[in-house]
């Protein structure tokens, strides 16, 4: 197995062949992750401490944090899942990774250097080297020099040297994120323009308002005198119809007394008729009486000189 040992500290990476097992018994069964002691590799790591960050399989397939196996597997991976760069949008793939736990079909195993022993190991911490590539953003530099805000971070980019057709050329990357007095003065513009905007916006507003206030008003006045006008015109037209009431009241007034008049006389004159053929009745049947009173009379008269005469 092949032991790939990392030291972040310099940027320097080993690479180990190790074909004795019983050396890396101490990293079998042991996860992503874990601490091991470098003891059992030799006598000049003595004092080591290594962290397991990953490994391959005899087939090349990555071990995968989280999957806790000593196998491989296969899983369906989307976008932002480790081990997986997906090549479309919505993309999903099922894909064959290496369980997360160390075993013996590894062929390579990643360890990074925790804790450096007594001894030094050539190739791992005898030597430091640079970093080829340095932050570009301003705030991070400033982190890596300990620098203030006083100091020009232009001074301190990591850069490198060019040898092309025997010239030689020192290229630094862009520093992004760098406050320079052209930001300044582009910013202290932008912030001027932005407030004389604003205040233009209230001066119209302010117009607006007023103008508004002046028309309102008007249609105020004006719907006042429009109100008025009918006014005058309901009452004109009120006083016309109360006149025409009173007339039409004081006719309609006359011809009832009129009629009430009419209807008294034909009611005397009905009670005096009444009256009269009350008293021609009453004359009738006296008279009626004495006819038949008298009619009695001549046949009983008649009646007692037939007697006689016989």
């Amino acid at each position: 197995m092949k032991l790939n040992i990392s030291n972040p500290l310099n940027n320097v990476q080993k690479s180990i062949e190790i074909d004795d097992e019983k050396k890396l018994l101490p990293f079998m069964e042991r996860r992503i992750g874990n601490v091991v002691p470098g003891d059992s590799i030799g006598e000049e790591f003595s004092g080591y401490i290594f962290r397991i960050t990953g490994g391959n399989d005899k087939q090349g397939f990555p071990m995968m944090q989280g999957v806790l196996t000593n196998h491989r597997v296969r899983l369906l991976f989307k976008k932002g899942m480790k081990c997986y760069r997906p090549r479309k949008k919505g993309e999903k793939k099922r894909k064959s990774v290496r369980g997360c736990i160390v075993g013996q079909d590894l062929s390579a195993l990643n360890l990074a250097l925790v804790k450096k022993g007594a001894n030094e190991i050539e190739g791992l911490t005898d030597k430091a080297v640079g970093k080829k590539l340095g932050p570009k953003r301003a705030s991070k530099i400033r982190k890596l020099f300990n620098l203030d805000k006083t100091d020009d971070v232009r001074k301190y980019v990591i850069g490198r040297a060019i040898n092309k057709n025997g010239k030689t050329r020192f290229i630094k990357p862009k520093i992004q994120r760098l406050v320079t007095e052209k930001r300044l003065l582009r910013k202290r513009s932008l912030i001027a323009a932005k407030e004389k905007r604003i205040a233009e916006k209230k001066q119209a507003m302010k117009e607006y308002k007023q103008l508004l206030r002046k028309y309102k008003s008007e249609l105020v006045t004006k719907k006042d005198n429009d109100t008025g006008k009918k006014l005058k015109v309901k009452k004109n037209i009120s006083k016309d119809a109360k006149k025409n009431d009173k007339a039409k009241s004081g006719k309609d007034d006359k011809s009832k007394t009129k009629k009430n008049v009419d209807k008294k006389s034909e009611d005397s004159k009905k009670v005096a008729n009444k009256k009269v053929n009350e008293k021609q009745a009453k004359v009738d049947n006296k008279n009626v009486k004495v006819d038949k009173k008298a009619a009695a009379k001549t046949t009983n008269d008649q009646n007692k000189s037939g007697k006689k005469k016989k």
